[in-house]
């Protein structure tokens, strides 16, 4: 397992950018280093070319026979022929001094160069300045460079090292991130292999710190939350429609086969055809609302969006249902703000959702009670006084064929609030449910964008 988390590794994205950066940051160090090291050499050259060109003034300067007493004394002095200095006749002959020999043929006069000499019985670098005398004598200072060269031999090795060591971080540090993606690809894969088991409540891991790979499992997460949610809709639809269509489809068959076992008259079979012909517009209707559901989750009447008037809708709600809230001595009233409360919408859709929060107000609603429909930068909110619904039941009332036990003996397929929550969903807003007290409060209200850009 462990080889295979290693062969993994080059394999990575983490590895490979981090060999980039680590490939790119080598090279800028080498050019850093060179620098320095130029820079260094430049810098001990400079120091010995000043000290030549000060050792040679005043010998210049000097009369002869001071100068031969000084190249005299110092020769004396520099028993390790460290700073050779020599003094040579126009034909080349050494005249004082304890360099014996001119060093290069032809020699540069009046700037510094370099020459070996044999110490030990191996060559020796040395920095040298030639200046010809008045008299025509020639003379040379030099000084030793075994210093320097030592110096500038332990930097390269430093830099070497250091080189080396930037290298061998680098890679651990490749190693480290690309780990560290594996364990976090890992994760993601084995979330992802449950998931296909059928583990549809398992989400993606994160870690909470906003990252890339946390921003991208946060967007599978919701994707795969809206999935286990379409998916349990879907499973809860084909549960209500074994149970609650099986109900008619029975109601039905048995009609049918009690008319045909028994002698029965015309008007007998026509009864029997008038109950399944309805029993078949029921099971008609339900599909339908099933159908249109379906349409509107999937966001095929986003095309048809204008601008809309709540304060319109709702009255042509109110219109449209007045006569059936007088037949119950129901009163059903509006308030809506001066100007209106515009959004972009369906007009049709936010019709049937508020009409069907309407028409369940009023179903539920006793004689001589109350509903009343109210439009604000909120949302619309639908108000009665009806028995209401028990606040353990509210979130299983919008699960399609879903029915409170208070409305099981009414007539309808309990598909009503899940169109209502389809169309929310479709114009981004939210359904809520309350207790009113006595009563229910239903309210579809604005988004939060959407209510900042009105505020």
């Amino acid at each position: 397992m462990l080889s295979t988390r290693l062969r993994d590794l080059p394999r990575t994205t983490g590895f490979r950018v981090a060999l980039l950066f680590m490939g790119l940051f080598t090279v800028l160090a080498v050019l850093l280093f060179g620098l320095v090291y130029w820079q260094t050499s430049a810098y001990l050259t400079s120091r010995v070319d000043d000290f030549l060109n000060r050792e040679a003034a005043p010998l210049y300067a000097a009369p002869p026979d001071v100068r031969i007493q000084r190249l005299q004394e110092h020769a004396a002095a520099d028993s390790g022929q460290t700073r050779p200095f020599g003094l040579f006749s126009a034909a080349g002959e050494p005249v004082a001094g304890n360099l014996r020999v001119i060093p290069v043929q032809p020699l540069p006069l009046g700037r510094p160069f370099a020459f070996a000499l044999a110490r030990g019985g191996a060559p020796s670098a040395f920095r040298g300045l030639a200046r010809t005398l008045p008299d025509g004598e020639l003379l040379i200072v030099a000084d030793e460079l075994i210093d320097h060269q030592a110096f500038k031999a332990q930097l390269l090795r430093w830099m070497v090292w250091g080189g080396i060591l930037i290298i061998i971080l680098g890679a651990i540090g490749a190693v480290i991130v690309a780990a560290e993606a594996v364990r976090r690809i890992d994760g993601v894969t084995n979330a992802i292999e449950r998931i296909m088991r059928g583990d549809l409540a398992e989400r993606l891991p994160t870690r909470g710190d906003q990252g890339d790979v946390d921003r991208l499992a946060a967007a599978v997460n919701r994707m795969l939350a809206e999935i286990e949610r379409l998916m349990g809709e879907v499973m809860v639809v084909c549960d209500g429609i074994a149970h609650d269509l099986r109900t008619p489809l029975t109601r039905m068959l048995s009609g049918l086969e009690r008319v045909r076992r028994r002698p029965s008259t015309i008007e007998d079979y026509g009864a029997a055809v008038d109950r399944a012909i309805g029993e078949v517009g029921d099971l008609l209707h339900t599909f339908n609302a099933m159908l249109r559901i379906a349409e509107i989750d999937h966001g095929e009447r986003r095309a048809g969006f204008t601008t809309v008037d709540l304060a319109v809708i709702v009255q042509d709600v109110v219109e449209f249902y007045e006569p059936a809230a007088e037949t119950k001595s129901i009163r059903l009233s509006w308030t809506a703000p001066p100007g209106g409360t515009e959004m972009q919408g369906d007009p049709s859709l936010l019709f049937e959702a508020v009409g069907n929060l309407v028409d369940n107000a009023i179903k539920f609603t006793p004689e001589y009670g109350r509903v009343t429909v109210s439009v604000d930068r909120g949302g619309i909110v639908v108000r009665d006084d009806g028995p209401g619904i028990p606040p353990q039941e509210i979130e299983a009332m919008l699960t399609p064929f879903r029915r409170g036990e208070s409305s099981r003996q009414s007539p309808g397929s309990g598909l009503g609030l899940t169109l209502v929550q389809a169309v929310a969903r479709l114009h981004e807003l939210d359904l809520v449910i309350e207790a009113a007290e006595p009563g229910c409060k239903v309210v579809l209200a604005l988004a939060q964008q959407e209510r900042a850009r009105r505020a």
